[in-house]
């Protein structure tokens, strides 16, 4: 388990281009040694960052395999909805098929029913009994350190069976989602999160540094046989020692 790769730019423009040259190169090795890709999206920053960047770059969209970390139980037409707001960011730049290229969760059945049919439709893709191992999950991190919908202090943190967990009472609304669990992110490849500003200063240096006996869930992200890499703005790094 190697420790976390950080690296600080100038700003966030800096990270989104950094984040965008860097998942393309992992698409594009990852087509070439197993014939697809297999990434996981998150929402908030990330969907402005990857929307803008990914289009101008070169890749076979046809072998990437999108599914998403987490999401809200909420219909495709509602504004919080992750997976809309991909297609919309996306739409007229690239070619995705949904449940070909792009696999949303489905919001027309219980959120316990979406969690069992979401590990069905990554099932498709990674066939057999072994955990999924992805090329990439693209994660976002909380002000109070969450990832994913893993809050601070909830059961799922300790979910060892289920690949993606319903969660009922989440902290931030909606309290409805669907969220991949922790074994299915340390058995990726290579976990990236991708922070900017300010404000998130102060639960960097705590992830980061903190060394607490009860980790933050974006702490525990720290994948077996894979890397975990951090990329921050200036600001968001200010409070890291490391990069004083």
């Amino acid at each position: 388990m190697a420790a976390p790769i950080v690296e600080v730019l100038e700003n966030d423009t800096d990270v989104a281009n950094r984040l965008c040259d860097i998942v393309i190169d992992h698409a594009n090795k990852a087509i070439e040694s197993d014939g697809f890709f297999a990434v996981g999206f998150s929402g908030g920053s990330l969907v402005k960052f990857l929307c803008a960047g990914l289009p101008t770059r070169k890749t076979d969209w046809a072998k990437w395999r999108i599914f998403f970390c987490d999401e809200r139980h909420v219909s495709y037409d509602d504004p919080e909805c992750t997976y809309a707001q991909y297609r919309k960011g996306l739409e007229g730049k690239v070619t995705l098929t949904e449940d070909s290229n792009i696999f949303p969760i489905n919001p027309n059945v219980s959120v316990e029913k979406a969690a069992e049919e979401y590990v069905q439709k990554v099932r498709k893709v990674f066939p057999g009994n072994d955990l999924p191992s992805f090329h990439l999950l693209l994660l976002g991190m909380g002000p109070d350190g969450h990832t994913c919908s893993l809050f601070p202090g909830h059961q799922l943190l300790k979910e060892t069976e289920r690949m993606y967990a319903a969660i009922s009472d989440s902290p931030k609304p909606p309290p409805c989602r669907i969220t991949m669990t922790y074994p299915v992110i340390n058995n990726c490849k290579c976990a990236i999160f991708a922070s900017c500003g300010a404000g998130k200063a102060d639960i960097l240096q705590r992830v980061l540094e903190g060394n607490e006996a009860d980790p933050l869930p974006a702490a525990s992200v720290r994948p077996t046989k894979g890397d975990v890499m951090w990329l921050l703005d200036k600001a968001a790094a200010a409070k890291l020692k490391s990069c004083l």
